[in-house]
C-alpha cells in the first residue's frame, strides 16, 4: 500500500460515508479517535482529517489505513488531503515563538509591566501585526489565532512573571520567562530588537520572509529572534557580498585566513580549500538595523569561529574572539603548533 496516494474522489466518498453514519459511528467503525491536530473543511462542515484520509485509502487502494499506521499531523493526513485539493486547518493554535513573545513583552514593558485588556487598542494592533508574521503557516492557524483575547492573555502571562508581581502567576511557558528576564537585563537592546521586528513586518521586509528549515539556526543564540536571525544568516550567505569581500582582501595582498584564529583552508586542504572562507557580519542586526551592507561590515572567519561568535549573546567581534584565543593559548593551556591545530580544525560549509 502506498500511504498518501489518495485521490479527491476517494476523499469525497469517505466524506459521504462520514455524513451518512455520523461522526461517532464513522470513527467507531474504523477505530479512529477525534482529530487532535487538524480538521478537514468541506462545504462548510468539519471532518476528522486523519479518519477521512485513512478511509480514503480504502477506495483507492483496497483497504483503509489503520490509525496506528500514520499520524494526523502535517506530514501525513493533513499533507495528503491538501495535496488532493482540500482545505485543512489546525485544531489548536501553535505555541508562541520567541519573536512573538518579544513583541508582547515589549508592549507589557511600555505599559509599566502590567497586563493589558483585549479591548485595548494596543492589543488589537499587535494582534493584527502577529497575523502578518510569516512564522506560522495558514493551515496551522485556526479562527482564534492570535486574536485580541489570546494576545491579552499572553501579556498577563508575562506581567505576572515579573519579579515585582506578588500575586499568583497565570499560565505561561518557560520562553515567556526567558524573554522577560532578557528585557529586564538588557531593556534598550531588547526594545530595539522589538522595534526592528515590528518595522520589518510593517514595511513588508519580513512579511514574505520564508523561514529557513535548516537545523543550524537552532544552534545560534542571540537577542534577534528567529525572523531577524534568519535575515542575518541570509545576509551572511549572500554569495555576491562574500565574493566581493574575498576579492577585495586578495587585491590588497591579503590571505583568506580566519581573522580570529588564523586558520587557512587552502594551506591545510590544498586545492579543495582554495578560495574558501566564511563571511560574517561584524555588527549584529539588533545594533545595526536593516540596511545596505558595506565590505567593511564583513569579516572572513572559519566555520568554528563563526559558530563560537554566534553561540550566545552578546556576540564577540572577530577581534575580541582573537584576543580570547590568544589569551587561552598564552596563559591557560598549551595547544599544538599552528599547522597541527589547523589539520584538526572542523571546516563546516557555511555557504
Amino acid at each position: 500500500m502506498r500511504k498518501g496516494a489518495i485521490t479527491r474522489d476517494a476523499v469525497l466518498k469517505a466524506i459521504a460515508e462520514y455524513d451518512e453514519l455520523g461522526r461517532a459511528r464513522f470513527l467507531a467503525k474504523y477505530r479512529f479517535s477525534e482529530a487532535r491536530s487538524y480538521l478537514l473543511l468541506h462545504e462548510g462542515r468539519e471532518y476528522d482529517s486523519k479518519a477521512i484520509a485513512g478511509v480514503a485509502h480504502m477506495w483507492d487502494q483496497g483497504r483503509a489505513l489503520l490509525p496506528e499506521e500514520f499520524s494526523g499531523g502535517k506530514e501525513h493526513a493533513a499533507a495528503w488531503l491538501k495535496r488532493a485539493g482540500f482545505e485543512v486547518r489546525a485544531v489548536k493554535n501553535p505555541d508562541w515563538t520567541r519573536d512573538e513573545i518579544i513583541l508582547a513583552c515589549h508592549l507589557v514593558m511600555t505599559n509599566g509591566w502590567k497586563g493589558l485588556d483585549a479591548n485595548d487598542p494596543r492589543v488589537i494592533e499587535l494582534s493584527g501585526l502577529l497575523h502578518l508574521m510569516p512564522i506560522h503557516a495558514e493551515a496551522d492557524r485556526n479562527e482564534k489565532f492570535r486574536n485580541p483575547n489570546g494576545v491579552a492573555r499572553k501579556t498577563f502571562d508575562i506581567a505576572t512573571r515579573h519579579p515585582d508581581y506578588r500575586g499568583k502567576p497565570t499560565n505561561g511557558g518557560a520562553l515567556d520567562v526567558e524573554v522577560l528576564h532578557e528585557f529586564l537585563a538588557r531593556p534598550a537592546e531588547m526594545s530595539k530588537t522589538a522595534r526592528l521586528i515590528r518595522q520589518g513586518i510593517t514595511t513588508g521586509d519580513l512579511q514574505a520572509l520564508a523561514l529557513e528549515d535548516e537545523g543550524d539556526l537552532d544552534d545560534y543564540s542571540a537577542p534577534e529572534g528567529r525572523l531577524l536571525m534568519s535575515r542575518h544568516r541570509r545576509r551572511e550567505r549572500n554569495k555576491g557580498l562574500r565574493k566581493k569581500k574575498i576579492a577585495a582582501v586578495l587585491r590588497q595582498g591579503g590571505t583568506l585566513a580566519c581573522e580570529a584564529c588564523g586558520f587557512d583552508f587552502e594551506e591545510v586542504y590544498g586545492d579543495r580549500g582554495s578560495g574558501y572562507i566564511e563571511c560574517h557580519h561584524v555588527v549584529p542586526l539588533h545594533e545595526a538595523g536593516e540596511g545596505r551592507t558595506k565590505l567593511s561590515d564583513l569579516a572572513l572567519i572559519c566555520a568554528n569561529c563563526h559558530r563560537m561568535i554566534h553561540r550566545c549573546a552578546p556576540w564577540p567581534t572577530p577581534k575580541e574572539l582573537r584576543h580570547l584565543i590568544q589569551t587561552r593559548r598564552g596563559t591557560v593551556t598549551r595547544v599544538p603548533d599552528q599547522q597541527s591545530a589547523k589539520v584538526t580544525h572542523h571546516a563546516a560549509d557555511g555557504e
